[in-house]
């Protein structure tokens, strides 16, 4: 997506951000905030909360608070990619999970859309502490333009 003119400016970007990161119950629920957004990337992040641990011997966030986090944060990198964001839906979404999170840690997710056509997105994720180049998890993801509205 590099290389392309802006097609939403920065205050529609972070409209749209704001409401996918608390837009939905789900996401809103599990404290999800918007990061950055920007034309065809977007990050998020979810603070480690007690209630989000998947096991608490390790104290460590559940896996699917992250893969959420992933899915999430590759739809928003989809919509801002659009002109005009419209409906999307989950084709497929694949996690490599790389390592166990961090106890007691943020994880932040970023996503990149790389190839937008008139009916799927196809986007890549890393979700991570500090690193993401030390990723607690990968995605890569297809994404419906389904062409109703959004919201």
């Amino acid at each position: 997506m590099s290389g392309e003119a802006p097609r939403l400016d920065p205050q529609a970007l972070a409209e749209l951000g704001a409401r996918m990161a608390d837009g939905t119950p789900q996401a809103r629920a599990l404290g999800f905030r918007l990061v950055s957004a920007r034309v065809g990337e977007a990050s998020m992040a979810v603070p480690w909360r007690a209630d989000l641990v998947g096991n608490p011997e390790t104290g460590v966030l559940a896996g699917g608070v992250v893969t959420t986090l992933l899915d999430h944060v590759c739809g928003l990198a989809v919509s801002s990619s659009m002109k005009n964001p419209q409906a999307i839906a989950t084709l497929d979404l694949r996690i490599d999970y790389m390592r166990a999170a961090a106890p007691g840690r943020e994880i932040i997710a970023v996503a990149r859309c790389y190839k937008l056509t008139r009916s799927i997105a196809f986007v890549r994720g890393a979700a991570f502490e500090d690193d993401e180049n030390d990723p607690v998890a990968t995605a890569q993801a297809a994404f419906a333009l389904t062409r109703g509205p959004v919201g």
